[in-house]
């Protein structure tokens, strides 16, 4: 069938304030909306002249000479002063991530008893190794193994005295009061002095629900509030040197065998999956393999009676052998592990998930041997650096993929745009692949003007990221939820993984069944279909940009309207109207493509045609409406 045939068949239109509570400094008029007790306990002391740095001096014992906050050392580690926050910058600061906010007064004795358990419970987190034995430090923030970088998590204060207003807007009643705020909005607050065990504990709950398994059972072994370190665990008294060892002289050779064993065995092999099987792992397992490493982990959890999972299990095991020195791979029994199996979230079985350190993405494709191969080599590439490409490397990639997102930097690109790019890779495994680049010639190409910049490549057919603005390129949903939207090809293959994005409410399915068993004719067939697809997108384009182009007349002809009449209201209305596209309906058309001998069944109980008497067809579906239309036979295109 030709393009234009199909493009007939598709002939379809196209068209109040609250006001809050001061907190005012210490003074006869003092109006707070406090408990009496607290109110005295925040009202300043007779030398209310005292300075700032005084204050704050009481308050965490971490102030300079001069009155300026310093930074501390613990465990041999530097930490900066803690961040402070005001009614200018709270807000925004805490708009991504976790942030745990202390509110306290500078004049509160529960305060200044509270302060050096929260400075404490500050520097503990602070040089936390989330990943141990890598080459991070964790001593910046801009460290991959950093505590803030690894969970997103901060620690701040706010002086409620100095920002009394902000305190008031965020119902702060008593001091002190220590605030977990979730992306801009305080999902959970404690109130008083509480011990350093009592903060760790809530802060270990904290962290596990943000990266599940990646915590101690038993928590953090915690200093003396205080302390600079966290004490050494005392080892027992060891035996006597030997008369040759206490005289300086070389050790004998003669070394138990035993210890030799022992040292070997927990020595971590370097290449993954040395075996070619897959590892039985428990919850103390997981955790040592899994969550504090980097390493990419491809796992399934199961249940011994679940029928999917018995049927998949030959599969898998087949899947570990071909991953040997390539991949990890694991199973879970969610009977034997069930805290495991629940604090990451198992719905069902079987829930096959890849990890690379605390980060997953759940496998939603087909279970057959091929299928998780594939992946599973996909997946491995995840812990390569993206590839930086020329132009012919593009045009090579090109020939081999459907298709591929290029990000384009420049000189002034930053490291956190880049770090951005990283965390998108493994959301693409089994959907496209990312590149990046500053060729020249590819900018040329592309007409690319401002960097960073974003497009999908499908079939050579640009697609763009709308957002240009350096916050709208780092954020990870936002730019994320625009791949989901354009990372299926032109013209996708139908498969049970995919059938929910490509069948969706509201659009108008172009389905040709085909046939791989004769090769040639498959070929041509799919070459015809993405032809037609490529030619009723650049009509959709063209109706879309005339669209467009006829409101902006409009538009401007209401102007001139009004200002041949001197009509000041008329001519500020005219300027004021917004074209919007999106409120534009039109009908969503897709393309796809499914194999008609492998879903043979499917095909007939859904539209009643037999593909091996009727051969290659062309199907419209109306998903939201269920109705489907029987558009032709490849073989009678001329017809």
């Amino acid at each position: 069938m030709q393009p234009k045939h199909l493009l007939r068949l598709l002939a379809l239109p196209l068209i109040p304030a609250v006001i809050a509570a001061r907190i005012e400094t210490p003074s006869n008029k003092d109006t707070l909306a406090l408990p009496k007790r607290q109110l005295k306990e925040a009202a300043a002391p007779p030398d209310a002249n005292a300075d700032a740095g005084a204050a704050l001096e009481g308050h965490d014992g971490k102030t300079s000479t001069d009155g300026a906050l310093a930074g501390t050392t613990f465990n041999g580690k530097d930490v900066p002063p803690g961040i402070e926050l005001t009614g200018d910058t709270l807000e925004e600061s805490v708009a991504k991530g976790y942030w745990l906010v202390e509110f306290f007064s500078p004049y509160c004795s529960h305060c200044k008893h509270f302060a050096p358990t929260w400075q404490t419970l500050y520097e503990l987190y602070y040089t936390q190794d989330p990943v141990p034995q890598t080459s991070g430090t964790g001593e910046s923030d801009s460290d991959l193994n950093s505590f803030t970088r690894y969970y997103n998590f901060k620690f701040a204060k706010v002086d409620c005295v100095a920002n009394g207003d902000l305190c008031a807007g965020k119902e702060v009643k008593s001091f002190p009061t220590v605030a977990l705020f979730k992306d801009g909005e305080i999902v959970e607050r404690k109130s008083g002095a509480k011990t350093l065990e009592a903060m760790s504990k809530w802060v270990e709950e904290i962290l596990e629900s943000i990266r599940p398994g990646s915590r101690p059972q038993k928590g953090l072994k915690l200093p003396k509030v205080g302390a600079h370190e966290v004490e050494k665990t005392l080892m027992p008294e060891q035996p006597p040197l030997p008369a040759d060892k206490a005289a300086g002289r070389a050790p004998s050779a003669t070394v138990s065998g035993k210890a030799k064993s022992t040292v070997s065995a927990t020595r971590v092999p370097e290449t993954p999956n040395p075996a070619g099987k897959s590892v039985s792992l428990t919850a103390e397992t997981f955790q040592k393999l899994v969550t504090t490493t980097h390493d990419p982990w491809f796992i399934k959890f199961y249940a011994p009676w679940c029928h999917h999972c018995a049927a998949m299990a030959p599969n898998w095991q087949g899947m570990a052998r071909q991953m040997a020195g390539k991949m990890n791979i694991g199973e879970v029994n969610c009977e034997a592990e069930k805290r495991l199996c629940k604090d990451v979230r198992v719905r069902g079985y079987p829930t096959i998930l890849f990890f690379r350190g605390g980060e997953r993405i759940e496998y939603d494709g087909l279970r057959g041997l091929g299928d998780l191969v594939s992946y599973a080599n996909k997946a491995v590439a995840v812990g390569e650096p993206i590839r930086d490409v020329s132009a012919a490397d593009f045009e090579e990639m090109e020939q081999k993929e459907e298709v591929i997102f290029l990000y384009f930097y420049d000189h002034a690109t930053t490291t956190e745009d880049f770090a951005a790019l990283e965390r998108l890779v493994m959301s693409l495994i089994g959907h496209a692949r990312l590149v990046k680049t500053n060729d020249l010639l590819l900018c040329d190409r592309f007409k690319i003007s401002t960097w960073p910049r974003l497009l999908v490549s499908r079939d050579g057919k640009p697609t763009y990221y709308p957002a240009l603005s350096p916050q709208s390129m780092r954020d990870y949903r936002k730019v994320l939820g625009w791949m989901q939207t354009v990372w299926l090809p032109i013209v996708p293959e139908l498969t049970s993984s995919n059938a929910n994005e490509i069948m969706s409410a509201g659009r108008l399915v172009v389905l040709a069944i085909l046939s791989r068993d004769r090769p040639e004719e498959f070929l041509s067939d799919k070459r015809e279909i993405k032809n037609a697809a490529l030619e009723w997108i650049d009509k959709q384009t063209q109706a879309f940009q005339l669209e467009r182009q006829e409101l902006r007349d409009a538009k401007q002809l209401r102007i001139e309207e009004a200002e041949d009449r001197n009509d000041q209201r008329g001519l500020r209305s005219a300027k004021s109207i917004r074209i919007n596209m999106d409120d534009i309906e039109c009908k969503e058309v897709g393309f796809a493509w499914i194999d008609g001998v492998f879903w043979e069944r499917w095909i007939r109980t859904t539209f009643g045609i037999s593909v091996l008497e009727d051969n290659e067809r062309v199907v419209m579906y109306d998903f939201e409406n269920h109705r489907d239309f029987a558009a032709g036979r490849f073989e009678s295109a001329e017809d």
